[in-house]
């Protein structure tokens, strides 16, 4: 499991705070992924990056409002050190000539790891109420899940292609050092 938390004996703040920072970490490592690659418009693998994030911030904000709601300002216990990439795609699985198909494919792995992390979790987990959130979090994973499924199925095939360097040509030779 991807978190140092003992989630036997979890507190339903503590929950929202986790599954907060879990959104919150997918969230910067996307955005960080659409900075680095940009977009050249359409549906290219840092406009795929740039989606994710709204969806993840979106994500965000009804945890924050729900914990909000039920804990005010009370300041969290748990803290981003707690987690390690639950959601959130590893750091070096972007390149720079990612295909879009590529990029989706990595989203849904992502997914697929945040709804496996809810559904550990709630083999540890005793709150009823932190259980029932867990479930709520387990559902709306496996949602997107889907949605990506189905995305992933519509691609046309020149979803698959990855980006050339237009400055490379085979044809030049190599230089081991440039001569003054």
């Amino acid at each position: 499991m991807s978190t140092r938390l003992d989630l036997s004996n979890i507190s339903l703040m503590d929950a929202l705070d986790l599954a907060a920072l879990i959104e919150l970490e997918a969230v910067k490592r996307y955005t960080e992924f659409a900075e680095t690659l940009g977009s050249r418009g359409g549906d290219d693998a840092g406009s795929v990056f740039q989606s994710m994030v709204v969806n993840e911030n979106k994500h965000c904000d009804e945890i924050a409002e729900r914990r909000l709601a039920l804990f005010g300002d009370k300041p969290p216990k748990v803290t981003i050190d707690d987690i390690f990439d639950v959601e959130a795609p590893a750091s070096g699985d972007v390149r720079w000539n990612m295909s879009t198909l590529k990029a989706y494919q990595l989203a849904l792995y992502s997914e697929q790891k945040a709804f496996a992390f809810y559904d550990e979790a709630l083999d540890h987990v005793d709150q009823p109420e932190v259980k029932a959130l867990f479930e709520e979090l387990r559902e709306e994973e496996a949602e997107h899940v889907r949605m990506l499924v189905n995305i992933i199925a519509k691609l046309p095939p020149s979803a698959e292609t990855e980006l050339e360097d237009e400055d490379y040509d085979p044809n030049r030779p190599a230089r081991d050092s440039f001569e003054a």
